[in-house]
């Protein structure tokens, strides 16, 4: 089928393939659309974006229903909306399964101190959904008739970054916020700068020189950006 992508906000990267930019901390969500299985990227920040996201897809897609969510890494901008796309298979980087749980109370707390209302948190962080698949290394899903693959490639920005590969016309990368164009990236307290650099060269290694790289935060990028950003962090944290 034919997909207006723009008319919902959303940006064409591929055949089947799009992301959107969600209002608030400009996060990026991607779509990946296979013949018999719909994957999400990133579900928001609030269990209202997380609706939105889910009715978006419904009407790009026919009617179709997201039967996979992958996770980036565990903060609250990324992961707060799973709860709403009920029986999708949800993957994240090892150890997100017990991390979640464990740090509830602390997504809570760091979602209303970026912004977001202190009620909407809290039903958020209530329903909060872990990984029931977790990813060490690498893990190829077949959506049908097209293949995408899961990679463990940190950690970096967090402990727990997992990376999307989309083959196609062109390699497209969903990096999570491992890699940030519409600011400097951010490294808060569970960020792990002394393995940041190498994390971003196994993108690289991903995606190769052609490949379309989609950050965390901001617009769709080169291999030529996200090398130098690699070389920023390397400077900016002092590691090789």
């Amino acid at each position: 089928m034919d997909i207006d992508w723009e008319a919902y906000g959303w940006e064409r990267l591929g055949d089947g393939v799009g992301r959107c930019r969600l209002e608030g901390w400009d996060a990026t969500s991607g779509l990946v659309i296979g013949r018999d299985a719909v994957l999400l990227y990133d579900t928001g920040a609030t269990l209202a974006q997380g609706t939105e996201l889910r009715s978006q897809v419904s009407a790009l897609t026919g009617g179709r229903r997201v039967t996979h969510v992958a996770l980036s890494h565990p903060h609250f901008d990324h992961v707060l909306g799973t709860a709403v796309f009920a029986g999708a298979e949800v993957f994240g980087a090892v150890g997100m399964d017990t991390l979640l749980p464990r740090d509830r109370e602390a997504l809570r707390t760091d979602a209303v101190r970026q912004g977001v209302d202190e009620r909407a948190a809290a039903e958020a962080a209530e329903v909060l959904v872990a990984p029931r698949h977790t990813v060490t290394g690498e893990w190829t899903l077949d959506l049908g008739g097209r293949q995408v693959l899961l990679a463990n490639v940190g950690p970096g920005h967090s402990g727990h970054d997992l990376a999307l590969l989309v083959t196609g016309e062109r390699e497209i990368v969903f990096c999570g916020d491992l890699v940030e164009e519409s600011g400097e990236p951010q490294a808060g307290p569970d960020a792990i700068p002394s393995r940041w650099p190498a994390a971003l060269d196994r993108l690289l290694s991903l995606g190769g020189e052609d490949a379309v790289y989609v950050p965390g935060h901001g617009a769709v990028v080169d291999a030529d950006f996200v090398r130098r950003q690699r070389e920023e962090l390397a400077r900016r944290f002092d590691v090789s």
